[in-house]
């Protein structure tokens, strides 16, 4: 029996996506479904897919992508750290920021 046909709400990963929060000490940047999210850590980019192996990493500074199915989420990060558990992507920065948009 599928968790629709038990009566429960579909879980984002259900549908090929993973829980995505980013955060800092002052407030919620994002908290929604993602399909994929680049993180700079400390010595490099890391990318997470739905599903993967948990982990754990110190963030560097740099670009955030959060992909959802409705475009790309950007931020600029600082500090923290990136924890992958349980189909949830958690960002803690100490500072994060809306990226500007691209100019057209």
């Amino acid at each position: 029996m599928s968790e629709q046909s038990a009566g429960h709400a579909a879980t984002p990963a259900a549908h090929g996506a993973m829980r995505t929060v980013v955060v800092t000490p002052e407030r919620a940047l994002y908290d929604g479904p993602a399909t994929a999210v680049v993180a700079p850590a400390y010595d490099g980019l890391v990318g997470v897919l739905p599903r993967h192996a948990p982990f754990l990493s110190l963030l560097g500074t740099g670009p955030l992508t959060v992909r959802t199915g409705e475009g790309d989420q950007r931020f600029t990060v600082s500090g923290g750290f990136v924890q992958v558990v349980g189909n949830v992507v958690r960002v803690v920065a100490e500072r994060a920021e809306a990226a500007a948009a691209p100019a057209a």
